[in-house]
């Protein structure tokens, strides 16, 4: 077979051990030939695809980003399932691994529902797929943006400020979760559980008054209690997904009102999705890449593969796309005994 290999969406540490998984195990074991899709679902719709023999994907698990590049395209914008099978005529190409987050891979559901040979592999720093218990790139998210508050908790400690950092999390809390308890954070604010301004005055004030420099951890898809809407200051993406950020800005300066405490607010951003893996993540993306080059070979369609525990298996697309995978709010619960 002829095998076309796109990663789309937010670029994440690991993305090219996936590749590297894929091309190495594919042409050594099965003797299959790949292509490389540029910029995600854009190169499929826009015929922008190259060879990716073994030779280029040499020594890539350490290396962070994507060879192939990436974009946030919306096939179904570009043609859809029709633009998308002339395409792989032209190339002669038989299948698609589609490595991606919940846009692309429901995206990838689609198209295989109307026909096209597709296998996915998850994606995501914010870990929010469900029918995976881990998705490479959120160990190395949490290994940053904990890094980075130590480091904000030092400055803050020095001059007694409290410290307000922002990291990313559209639906869901899992990163700031992690990264609030590994770093001893004084709150933690996830969007699955809003929290009203005063409770969180109330752990900052209690952090104080024990002659302590708050620190508070709050993901960018957080809303308080009573408000409707993220803060979304940049509109919209290519799937119709609001552009997050600015949370940490907004809170920063009503809890300097609200308790008299000086403020200040960091937001990691994109720091969280740069650089090399951690090892964990290269391990995980590695066999990803392994076990979707043989659900292609078994011509399982339309299916995902995944972690459950320490075994990788294959899921349905369907089920993978159809529900977040959310914080608990028991897991929630047993970090908020920590806070204040």
């Amino acid at each position: 077979m002829r095998i076309g290999i796109l990663t789309s969406g937010g670029d994440c540490p690991g993305l090219n051990a996936v590749i590297r998984g894929a091309v190495i195990k594919g042409d050594r074991i099965h003797g299959q030939t790949f292509l490389g899709i540029k910029d995600g679902w854009r190169g499929l719709v826009e015929d922008d695809i190259v060879p990716l023999p073994r030779h280029d994907v040499r020594g890539l698990s350490r290396q962070g980003g994507t060879i192939l590049g990436t974009s946030r395209t919306n096939p179904f914008d570009g043609g859809g399932a029709e633009q998308v099978r002339t395409v792989m005529t032209h190339h002669e190409m038989d299948a698609v691994i589609a490595i991606g987050g919940e846009g692309t891979l429901t995206a990838a559901r689609r198209l295989s529902d109307e026909g096209i040979n597709i296998v996915g592999v998850p994606k995501t720093i914010d870990n929010d797929l469900s029918a995976t218990d881990y998705t490479f790139g959120f160990d190395t998210a949490v290994a940053i943006a904990t890094e980075s508050i130590d480091r904000l908790r030092t400055t803050a400690e020095s001059h007694h400020r409290c410290m307000v950092v922002e990291v990313m999390g559209r639906h869901v809390g899992w990163i700031a979760l992690h990264a609030g308890l590994a770093a001893g954070a004084h709150a933690i604010l996830v969007p699955e559980v809003p929290q009203s301004l005063d409770q969180v005055g109330e752990w900052v004030r209690s952090a104080r008054d024990r002659g302590r420099a708050p620190v508070v951890v709050v993901a960018e898809g957080f809303s308080l209690a009573g408000e409707e809407h993220v803060v979304a200051p940049r509109g919209l993406d290519a799937f119709g997904r609001p552009r997050l950020g600015g949370i940490g800005e907004r809170l920063g300066p009503m809890l300097e009102e609200l308790t008299g405490i000086e403020t200040r607010c960091a937001t990691l951003g994109h720091l969280q999705r740069g650089g090399v893996p951690s090892a964990y993540d290269r391990v995980l993306a590695t066999r990803f890449g392994t076990a979707a080059i043989d659900a292609v070979v078994d011509k399982k369609w339309g299916t995902m593969v995944s972690l459950s525990g320490t075994d990788v298996v294959t899921v349905d697309l369907h089920d993978a796309t159809t529900k977040l995978k959310t914080v608990p709010r028991a897991r929630y619960d047993e970090a908020a005994i920590l806070f204040g």
